[in-house]
């Protein structure tokens, strides 16, 4: 079957100052076929909507090559779509005048592109709603006019960013459902779909295979089929090992990553907007029956109403303090770790200030350097720039953020965010 899509050795790359650059996307492949949902899971930042955009044609690749219907794209294809995750609405359009911008670009005949964005509008569940502006609109319904939208220019490529992640857990599982008996009958004007996600139960439950993405640079670590046939159970024992088998290939890669960065720690090291607060209380809820310090990361996702993305940073963060260890899809606390549950706020703060010491060389730097100054102050900007020779000027922001949340938790320095300074209460 001749493939949609092909991508081969897809390299993105940007700028930076002092002629480096920042490696996004490193050696790509992927295939889509007729008939087929691709999943691309990963965590925030691996390149995932980078790489749909390159799809579309919004964006070029650095290097390697983009192919739809065995032809080069070189900007804005025919025949694919998007739908966005924050719905992308013109707020003073009409439902039907949103849907019906696609087909004007197009250049069809008036007739046309009404009666054609009617059926779309009418195929999406949103019948009666033709006149109706994105403010009348709860959130899923205005996602359904991005669907109705992205579908009336009959595609054969629909790309899908996170469509369901703005959503509320009950309207995105209906428009998920809606959705797939559309796809599975066979009413779709669609051939193929490639879907972002952060959600591995969502991956599982609509895909036909799941491509996991790695960070720094993105590319494609492993790729698993889902050979389950629609409509899917999620309490059927074949989809729930599904599920685990992601968690412990996605748990295992990045454990591995993270102890590799561990042996190796420097100002390099990104880290992701976590609080001291949600690892204290992931930290509580493991060591609490029933899981008495151990837990399988689906099971404690599914109980905590955690997606991929919000839980894996917490346990990670965790795992980098050696309050936790992450195996098999499996987090289990360290003597540390349920050491840290015992104790009561003051001792958990001092627990907290020496793993940041030992484990986290950004902490430790800044607070030497406010150790070792005269007036035990620093500004913002003084680590900031340090931290974007290493790194974006996001990743910096985010890190050095982090830093400040941690610090501010364990005692270790002071920061005010008006003057922008960092201090020391009690200096050495």
């Amino acid at each position: 079957m001749n493939a949609l899509l092909e991508l081969k050795d897809i390299r993105r790359a940007f700028p930076r100052q002092g002629g480096s650059e920042l490696l996004v996307l490193d050696e790509v492949n992927l295939t889509l076929k007729q008939g087929e949902i691709v999943g691309l899971l990963g965590r925030s930042g691996s390149g995932k909507s980078t790489l749909l955009r390159i799809i579309a044609g919004l964006s070029q690749p650095t290097g390697g090559s983009a192919r739809y219907l065995g032809n080069e794209i070189d900007g804005p294809a025919n025949g694919i779509a998007m739908v966005f995750q924050s719905f992308a609405l013109f707020p003073w359009l009409t439902v039907l005048e949103n849907v019906q911008l696609g087909l004007e670009a197009l250049g069809l005949p008036p007739a046309e592109i009404r009666k054609r964005a009617l059926e779309a509008i009418d195929l999406i569940g949103l019948d009666g709603y033709e006149s109706a502006f994105p403010r009348e609109l709860s959130g899923g319904m205005r996602q359904r006019v991005g669907f109705a939208r992205a579908l009336v220019v009959h595609p054969n490529i629909l790309l899908m960013d996170e469509p369901f992640s703005a959503l509320d857990v009950l309207t995105a599982e209906n428009l998920r459902t809606d959705l797939l008996e559309l796809w599975s009958e066979g009413d779709l004007p669609i051939k193929g779909i490639i879907l972002v996600t952060h959600n591995i139960e969502e991956a599982v439950l609509m895909c036909d295979r799941v491509c996991l993405f790695s960070t720094n640079p993105g590319k494609i670590v492993s790729e698993i089929p889902i050979p389950l046939r629609q409509p899917r159970d999620r309490n059927d024992p074949a989809f729930s090992a599904l599920v685990e088998r992601i968690y412990v290939e996605m748990t295992a890669r990045r454990a591995e990553r993270l102890a590799q960065k561990n042996e190796r720690a420097t100002m390099g090291t990104i880290l992701h907007r976590v609080s001291a607060n949600s690892i204290a209380g992931l930290i509580e809820n493991l060591a609490a029956a029933p899981y008495n310090g151990k837990a399988d990361l689906p099971e404690l996702a599914s109980e905590l109403t955690m997606e991929v993305d919000e839980l894996f940073p917490i346990a990670e963060a965790m795992q980098m303090l050696r309050l936790a260890d992450i195996e098999g899809g499996d987090i289990k606390l360290t003597e540390t770790g349920k050491r840290f549950a015992a104790e009561e706020t003051d001792e958990r703060k001092r627990i907290f200030a020496r793993l940041l010491i030992r484990y986290v060389p950004l902490a430790a730097h800044m607070r030497r350097v406010l150790d070792e100054r005269e007036s035990h102050t620093a500004s913002w900007s003084r680590f900031l720039d340090e931290l974007e020779d290493h790194m974006t000027e996001d990743a910096a922001d985010e890190t050095l953020t982090t830093v400040i949340g941690w610090a501010r938790y364990a005692e270790l320095f002071s920061y005010d965010d008006d003057a922008a300074m960092f201090s020391l209460e009690n200096p050495t």
